[in-house]
């Protein structure tokens, strides 16, 4: 689906978020006049309520609230050359902040889900049994449960309990008072359930709000519900949670299949292409090259883990290679939790090669040589003896050696916690996966690609960690293994094939013109990373048969967090799939979160969070913005109220 309405009215009022400057961004807003709320009544009015579900879908991809909020702070991410949110990542004296400058700001996401929670009220309000006869009535009251379920979910998932709201408001209000976990996760449950009833089976398009997505996230609210930061509460639900989340995930499993190569995900090569029609995608924002459904900002997450290339030799700044934010850097854990030999994912996910498209004359380099690339070996190779090598490694197929080549483990950095890379915040392995090289112009920040918020390949993983929680092993490593055999290396399959979104920089691009500036590189540095002959085409093999004998990877990371328990063993190797299958897809810090895994693997793995994170930071503070606007019995509240509304700690 795209969509071609504009959002022709202004959001009411509601004192319950903070500045409303903060929605204007994201929604494609014509405030009028001539229309009050007597326009609700009328199906125009209720139809453009329908779309503007959807619009506030594409809030989690307009800005950089999204990766502030699940990718920062992490075990795979920390800050890169750019420091805006570095508040996020380090846990310093800043993160409080109600405002910091160039910076995402703890009331934006509560801003943004309680507007998209308002707009679903008051559609729930007009489409009524009784008084709305269209034929669309039960898909409209499903779209609305189901945004306004999603919506909680994402809240109680950042802040813990939250403040309920299930009517829509037409004038401000300001007494309100915080739901507690408990009661949050029971209203995102009780939502997506009413979803799942009056969604349909199927839709003509991969935006449009199904069973399936309801499936999807109210397994993954049972999950919530039955996770280690809901201990406290949890235990009379757990087990019928449990049973639910499985039964859910296997049920979404059996309606669709995984797309047969990881790399068919990330190869986008213009808009509305057949990536972005793929049976396992369950739910996405959609974006549009359509001028009249553009909005403010379009798709900006293709800014925000791109490392800099434009100052290096033979390079600059080009669409296909994007205009470098440079805010979220790659990770050694990252580089070190996949196996770099038989695990195709890592290398269908992470950008090593460039193009040179910036040949200096009389250099002896033309335009499509290869220009820079990085190295990701592991410690214990000898072959580089710097991080940073210019013109002394020669790419076999033309013979030049390649103006810039970054290593991960020079010779003199041989231990796994050595970090050589980290010596420049700016240079990095960029993930792929929000590439977008159809933008009209070179710094452009709108995009066009549209927004994966489920796919299929998290299903799996959710039936997975439901299945460890239930103790039956064996049976979790199955759906482990249906994706690690996709991730393996099929035989006769080139394994320095590579794709991403600058692929979509060709005749079909907006701002396409054929002047050979182009540093897309179909091609990675499988080979050369892993000094591994290039005829070597064989099958890999990536399939686990013995929960007491895990990958060495996994092993590792296992021993560096001193895991013992076949139950710890198992959920640590869960969450560390879901960083080879999921990595930078808006999960990170919510799983780490809710296992209560986040402290311990922040410590381990990322040095700018290891001084400052505690206990408390498993959960967001309540947005100042909010405290300080909201009443109780007609006054203001007091410091002690306001502490009183605060998580602990803050």
């Amino acid at each position: 689906m795209k969509l071609h309405k504009k959002i022709t009215f202004g959001l009411l009022a509601l004192t319950l978020v903070g500045p409303m400057t903060s929605c204007s961004d994201f929604l494609d807003e014509e405030l009028t006049t001539q229309q009050n709320t007597d326009f609700f009544d009328t199906q125009e009015g209720i139809d453009r309520l329908e779309v503007s579900l959807y619009y506030n879908l594409r809030f989690h991809f307009a800005k950089e609230w999204a990766c502030a909020t699940t990718n920062y702070g992490t075990d795979e991410f920390r800050v890169g050359g750019d420091g805006s949110n570095a508040s996020w990542n380090n846990y310093d004296g800043n993160f409080q902040s109600s405002i910091v400058s160039n910076s995402t700001n703890m009331y934006e996401v509560w801003d943004g889900m309680y507007i998209g929670i308002n707009n679903a009220n008051l559609l729930l309000s007009k489409v009524t049994p009784d008084s709305y006869k269209a034929d669309n009535k039960n898909t409209y009251m499903g779209e609305a449960y189901f945004l306004r379920g999603f919506n909680y979910l994402k809240l109680v998932s950042q802040y813990g309990g939250v403040p309920l709201k299930l009517t829509p408001s037409e004038t401000p209000e300001r007494e309100f008072s915080r739901a507690t976990a408990e009661e949050t996760l029971q209203q995102v449950i009780s939502d997506l359930k009413d979803a799942y009833k009056y969604l349909p089976e199927t839709a003509p398009m991969t935006g449009k709000m199904t069973k399936d997505a309801a499936a999807h996230f109210l397994a993954k609210a049972y999950l919530l519900r039955a996770s280690e930061i809901n201990d406290d509460w949890n235990s009379a639900t757990k087990e019928d949670d449990l049973k639910e989340a499985l039964r859910l995930a296997q049920e979404v499993i059996s309606h669709r299949s995984l797309a047969p190569n990881y790399a068919d995900l990330w190869n986008y090569t213009e808009p509305n292409g057949a990536n972005e029609q793929l049976d396992e995608i369950i739910l996405a924002a959609q974006f549009s090259s359509d001028k009249a459904t553009e909005g403010a900002n379009g798709n900006q997450c293709h800014l925000y883990y791109v490392s800099v290339y434009k100052d290096l030799p033979q390079m600059q700044r080009d669409i296909a290679g994007e205009r470098e934010y440079q805010r979220l850097r790659t990770t050694y854990y990252m580089y070190n939790v996949y196996d770099m030999v038989d695990d195709s994912r890592f290398w269908k996910s992470f950008k090593t090669k460039y193009a040179v498209n910036n040949p200096q004359k009389g250099s002896g380099y033309a335009h499509g040589d290869l220009g820079i690339m990085y190295v990701i070996n592991r410690p214990g190779d000898t072959r580089f003896d710097a991080v940073q090598l210019n013109n002394q490694v020669t790419y076999d197929k033309t013979g030049k050696t390649i103006p810039t080549v970054f290593v991960a483990y020079p010779k003199d950095r041989n231990a796994e916690d050595d970090e050589a890379l980290y010596d420049y915040t700016n240079r990095y392995c960029t993930l792929n996966k929000y590439i977008d090289g159809s933008r009209e112009s070179r710094d452009s920040r709108v995009g066009f690609r549209d927004g994966i918020l489920a796919r299929l390949g998290e299903t799996y993983l959710i039936a997975a960690e439901v299945l460890i929680r239930q103790g039956k092993y064996p049976d979790a490593l199955g759906y482990i293994n249906d994706l690690r055999a996709r991730a393996a290396y099929k035989a006769g399959e080139d394994r320095s094939a590579y794709c991403d979104g600058g692929a979509a920089y060709n005749d079909k691009a907006l701002g396409y013109k054929d002047d050979g500036v182009n540093s897309y590189f179909a091609e990675n540095s499988y080979y050369e990373s892993n000094n591994i002959d290039r005829n070597i085409k064989s099958a890999t093999d990536l399939k686990i048969t013995d929960i007491h004998n895990l990958p060495a990877e996994d092993e590792a990371i296992i021993s560096k967090l001193g895991y013992s328990t076949d139950y710890d063993r198992m959920l640590c190797l869960l969450l560390n799939e879901r960083s080879r299958e999921l990595c930078g897809e808006f999960h990170r810090w919510q799983d780490l979160s809710r296992t209560l895994t986040l402290v311990e693997r922040a410590k381990a793995f990322n040095p700018d969070a290891a001084p400052n994170i505690q206990e408390r930071h498993n959960l967001r503070p309540i947005p100042q913005t909010y405290l300080d606007a909201i009443q109780k019995d007609g006054h203001a509240l007091t410091p002690e109220e306001k502490k009183a509304e605060q998580n602990p700690g803050y």
